[in-house]
């Protein structure tokens, strides 16, 4: 079934439906957000001929845009996290709201949410973009109620007003633009989906006077950051013995004299397991993120089909390290009884035991200091006082805090002078 240029019954069947859905799950939690599900017909801001069932998909995106190569840079992002974001941000009658990223139907979300009183403020660098944004809103009676502005968001915004009550940020950020936080309101939110080093979390932030403090946090994936906020991946191929490539993929540092891996895959495999278990249903996105602020080296990975890899899909993750001369992975095998999995890491190199060792000491550690505690997130602006001391001790950054043991790795942030961008490391 496709989409049509008019919203019919059928189309309103589909929307009821996505609705039930996202209220069974918990993504809509107040009355003003599920009415603004029910109200904006999502088929006609998608492109025409979308089914409707894949239009009202409660977990997918729709494409936008796609560059040459056919990689998705835009799209109309899936309604879960729609929702949870609009809820994150805590958005009310008669609010401000600056939404970073456009496509039209979140901001017509926004603008059902704040209502006639409200103020929505759509911002995109592709000017095709805020062209079909424009367009679309017009047609479906939102463009008097939506102001769309094609700019980089990186830069303060003209015309935006003052000071937002809220700022949603519908791209993957990996740091906070200095402007944002100047457009914010004293008290007010913003909710932006956070690329740290590799692994994606959307975080609510509250502001409190000169820093911003997490409020919750979803797990989501969104297109990059284009413009002025960019930050690129370095990717390199490890070639198995048959030609086959294994991508490691790095958004952080990249370990130094990578080319010690060069025919690391013809090596001997190792591996060494962790005795930490999970049961099959349980999510353990927590440790991803864990092995990726805490693994120095910490890479994601890749791999060409007709990799031995490839044919043991089941049985890794691609979630790796680079340390020195090896290159290991996380690994799993099924629990004798069947009901889960035990967590444990494959490496490759002379020194592949010690990469693999390395892996498993992060996965004990989440295990046990943090898999029973959620992460909470702070930013904090070069140059700004920040604490010292806490009844928990935590590790702080521009980013992130999570409850520690002395010992633990520390992620801090240094700075050459005072408007330097945040630069991060890790430190024992």
């Amino acid at each position: 079934m496709s989409t049509f240029r008019y919203d019919d019954a059928r189309a309103a069947e589909f929307r009821s439906s996505l609705v039930d859905r996202l209220l069974a799950g918990g993504m809509i939690t107040t009355p003003e957000v599920e009415r603004a599900f029910h109200t904006v017909p999502r088929h006609l801001f998608v492109a025409e001929g979308t089914p409707l069932e894949v239009t009202y998909n409660v977990d997918n995106p729709v494409p936008i845009k796609r560059d040459r190569d056919g990689v998705v840079i835009s799209s109309t992002s899936a309604a879960y996290i729609q929702a949870r974001m609009i809820e994150q941000a805590g958005l009310g009658a008669g609010m401000s709201v600056l939404e970073i990223g456009s496509g039209g139907f979140n901001a017509a979300l926004l603008a059902e949410v704040v209502g006639p009183a409200g103020r929505v403020v759509s911002v995109d660098i592709d000017p095709e973009v805020t062209e079909r944004a424009q367009e679309l809103l017009d047609a479906t009676g939102y463009g008097s109620r939506v102001s769309v502005i094609q700019a980089d968001a990186e830069d303060p915004l003209p015309g935006l007003g003052g000071p937002v009550d809220a700022i949603l940020v519908t791209v993957g950020a990996w740091d906070l633009a200095p402007a944002w936080l100047a457009q914010l309101s004293d008290g007010g939110t913003i909710v932006v989906p956070l690329r740290m080093n590799g692994i994606t979390r959307v975080v609510g932030f509250r502001r409190e006077g000169a820093h911003l403090v997490s409020a919750s946090a979803a797990v989501a994936g969104f297109v990059p950051m284009q413009g002025a906020g960019a930050h690129d991946e370095r990717v390199f191929l490890l070639p198995d013995r048959n030609g086959n490539h294994v991508k490691l993929r790095f958004e952080g540092p990249v370990p130094p004299e990578m080319s010690r891996l060069d025919g690391v895959l013809a090596t001997e495999r190792t591996e060494a397991w962790s005795g930490v278990t999970i049961p099959h249903g349980v999510s353990f996105a927590d440790l991803q993120l864990w092995l990726a602020v805490f693994l120095p080296g910490f890479c994601k990975l890749a791999v060409d089909e007709r990799t031995e890899m490839a044919a043991e899909r089941k049985s890794w993750f691609p979630f790796g390290v680079v340390m020195g001369d090896a290159f290991g992975y996380l690994a799993v095998r099924p629990l004798p009884d069947g009901g889960g999995v035990a967590f444990g890491a494959r490496a490759h190199g002379p020194h592949g035991q010690a990469a693999a060792a390395a892996m498993v000491e992060q996965i004990q550690a989440w295990d046990e200091r943090a898999r029973d505690v959620e992460p909470t997130f702070a930013y904090w602006p070069n140059g700004a006082e920040r604490p010292t001391s806490t009844s928990t001790p935590l590790c702080w950054s521009s980013r992130m805090a999570w409850p520690r043991s002395p010992g633990q790795p520390q992620l801090e942030v240094s700075a050459d002078h005072e408007d330097a961008r945040p630069s991060r490391q890790l430190r024992k």
